[in-house]
């Protein structure tokens, strides 16, 4: 019986595992193989000029490189506009003006950081629930405050320009 167990078991000698999977049954009616034909050959002619070519390339580069050609090309196009913008202007004249540059600088650097600081606290506290729709409601009443406070009547809104541009002057130190 243990003989009749291990013939049925045995795997004849011709055949191969391959990953751990029987052999294909090959049948007698197989269709022949395809096969490609041969990849031309190219010719020396061909070859000399594909060389040829890389040369020209490798040479016009070592030439851009050196700036050997660069007389007989016209001169780069200037991107800079030749006109600066009003807005530009009247900030570099605001800038030359200000006698404490360092103290302006740390000012905008330090302004800069707060909104950076106070956009992600409120990103945080957006997260939280509740306390989104409360923080609306608390923006609505307070905008509805300042509206009716400085906007709502002429001599308010002159004294809120006034205090606003008293307020610019004092930063930039502009007497």
């Amino acid at each position: 019986m243990a003989s009749a167990s291990s013939k049925a078991l045995s795997i004849p000698s011709s055949s191969i595992l391959v990953d751990a999977k029987a052999p294909r049954q090959s049948t007698t009616a197989s269709p022949p193989c395809v096969t490609l034909p041969p990849p031309p050959v190219q010719s020396q002619s061909r070859a000399r000029k594909t060389t040829a070519y890389c040369r020209k390339i490798a040479r016009n580069m070592m030439v851009m490189a050196t700036g050997e050609a660069l007389a007989a090309r016209e001169a780069p196009v200037e991107l800079v506009p030749a006109e600066l913008p009003e807005f530009i202007k009247t900030l570099q004249k605001t800038w030359d003006r200000v006698e404490d540059k360092y103290a302006v600088s740390t000012l905008a650097v330090s302004g800069l950081v707060a909104v950076v600081g106070s956009a992600g606290l409120v990103s945080a506290i957006d997260r939280l629930p509740l306390i989104p729709g409360l923080m609306e409601a608390v923006g609505i009443g307070f905008s509805g405050y300042f509206a009716y406070k400085y906007l709502l009547f002429k001599p308010d809104r002159d004294a809120l320009l006034k205090k606003v541009k008293e307020t610019f002057k004092e930063i930039l130190g502009i007497s």
